[in-house]
């Protein structure tokens, strides 16, 4: 904890999650001294960069796998691509690559070198088969990692080989936008071939400027990686503090236990500007999403899953539990993205239309269990979702439980290949890979995990067609590539197998004289490369 006034009695008086979270805090900065106000551990090399996440350490942190926020984080801390994401500015620099540019041998062909000297966390040299390994994983190619939710937005590379002992020579399917495959090798960290599935998933090791001591459900605890030799080295310790819940979070700000905040509520926006906390709002990609399960009826109806986007006021719910910190969704892409393009179809409040659909296609009436992720802004917003839908003519429940147990629950076909859910409204964030159009369509319709299991829509004509436009635009450029982008929102749009209600406005709080560097980012995650304590 560092010093901002706060009172050894204070501390003591916090309860419940609040208490223990704040207590994390403060072991990772060296309190438990008889004044927790004397600013123990604040400044200089000694001191720890603290932050309070907003979502679940979900256990996996596999950065060849791992779609959890808060795994993706720490992973930026630890891990490396030849080219990382700054999130601040949405673009790719050279990480781990020897330069900033990829050297192009055709169309199709691609070379890579290491930076010079560079070393896994542990010591031990990077090899081109630690690259190509890293590459068989993440692209679901190893027999451990077939599926894995990556794949769809590396299926574009046909082979990986070694240039000479210090380099690699990329192949690809098709001539692909070189700018586009800069910022996707972003996505393939490089960890070491010898490192087990299991070892990957609870501390992998890394290149990058920090490496893991200890993850458990509460925090993430990182040291500084004595052996990085990159532009962005670290000077302290980090400890991200997990706390999913509004409240502990706040506290843990205000109290001075965390520098760093993430979603910082609405509501307490005022009050940290009033205590000195800066507070800075980036439009993001954020969603909340609508999925249907296609494998029921009547959700495989389209006019069904459209009348949901009628009947929820948006506009309402942006005002009411969001303090308007948020955008209407008017194309899959938020309107700061490149590639935007205002859908054919866009969405407002209109809940006779909605009824109208739902008449047409036979499903006023319907019973339906609404399933949601326990995030705190989704379970704040549910309940006036539930109440739109039911005043659109639907009978309607809600069952708010844990992101990994709604997905092995009930995003999993069964024995009959049929998921349980109804709908799901949840969360997603797949600017935490990048922000070109075709990623972020990739991770939610591309041929994987999403399409074939969890919605059902792999294999339909309408999926079809827009994986066959998006196979289109990666070999274009220019104007002749943002015209079947647009083709794809539109028919997004139209279809809404799942598809966002809204873009969220991310506001992070950060105490700006007690850490250097920090830039606040509009998705999910705190990105502390680069960050020191002052």
């Amino acid at each position: 904890m560092f010093d901002k006034g706060m009172s050894r009695r204070t501390f003591l008086g916090l309860g419940g999650t609040a208490a223990v979270a704040a207590g994390l805090g403060l072991a990772g900065c060296g309190g438990g001294g008889d004044d927790a106000s004397s600013g123990s551990g604040s400044g200089g090399a000694d001191a720890t960069l603290t932050a309070g996440l907003a979502y679940q350490n979900q256990g996996n942190l596999d950065p060849l796998s791992t779609s959890s926020a808060t795994g993706m984080a720490a992973n930026w801390c630890v891990a490396e691509g030849f080219f990382e994401f700054d999130y601040a500015k949405m673009e790719a620099f050279a990480a781990l690559a020897a330069s900033e540019d990829i050297e192009k041998v055709s169309d199709t062909e691609y070379k890579v070198q290491f930076r010079e000297g560079a070393k896994f966390s542990d010591g031990t040299a990077v090899t081109p088969d630690d690259v190509i390994k890293s590459w068989q994983r993440a692209a679901g190619i190893d027999e451990e990692y077939k599926g894995n939710i990556y794949e769809p937005m590396l299926t574009f590379i046909d082979a990986v080989e070694a240039d000479g002992d210090t380099g690699v020579t990329f192949k690809l399917k098709n001539a692909f936008d070189p700018e586009i495959m800069k910022k996707r090798l972003c996505i393939i960290k490089i960890c070491p071939a010898s490192m087990s599935k299991d070892e990957l998933t609870k501390l992998p090791v890394g290149t990058g400027p920090w490496k893991y001591d200890e993850s458990n459900e509460q925090s993430i605890k990182l040291s500084v990686n004595e052996n990085y030799n990159g532009p962005k080295p670290a000077s302290n310790p980090v400890e991200f503090t997990v706390l999913v819940d509004n409240d502990p979070r706040v506290t843990a700000m205000t109290e001075g236990t965390t520098m760093v905040c993430e979603a910082v509520p609405a509501e307490q926006i005022a009050n940290f500007e009033g205590q000195g906390i800066t507070v800075d709002k980036v439009q993001g990609f954020n969603l909340p999403f609508f999925m249907f399960n296609l494998k029921k009826k009547p959700f495989d109806d389209v006019r069904v899953r459209q009348a949901f986007f009628y009947a929820v006021d948006v506009e309402k719910i942006i005002e009411n539990a969001l303090d308007g910190l948020a955008q209407p969704a008017t194309c899959y892409l938020p309107e700061n993205f490149p590639g935007y393009h205002k859908a054919s179809t866009v969405y407002t409040y209109d809940v006779d239309k909605a009824k109208s659909l739902l008449e047409e296609a036979g499903a006023t009436g319907t019973k339906l269990t609404l399933q949601t992720t326990d995030t705190a802004w989704i379970k704040e917003i549910a309940a006036s979702i539930q109440q739109d839908l039911i005043a659109a003519g639907l009978e309607v429940e809600l069952n708010s439980q844990k992101s990994s147990d709604l997905y092995a629950n009930q995003a999993t076909p069964d024995a009959s290949g049929v998921c349980p859910y109804d709908v799901v409204l949840a969360s997603g964030d797949p600017s935490v890979f990048g922000n070109d159009p075709d990623l972020l369509m990739s991770w939610f319709y591309g041929d994987g995990i999403w399409t074939q299991s969890r919605y059902g829509w792999q294999g339909m004509e309408k999926c079809t067609e827009l994986q066959t436009l998006m196979a289109k635009a990666v070999t274009e450029t220019g104007d002749a590539q943002q015209d079947t982008w647009n083709q794809c929102f539109d028919l997004l749009a139209e279809q809404v197998p799942l598809y966002p209600l809204f873009h969220r406005v991310t506001p992070t709080g950060v105490w700006a004289d007690k850490i250097d560097g920090f830039q606040a980012i509009g998705c999910t995650g705190i990105d502390l490369v680069g960050c020191k304590a002052k």
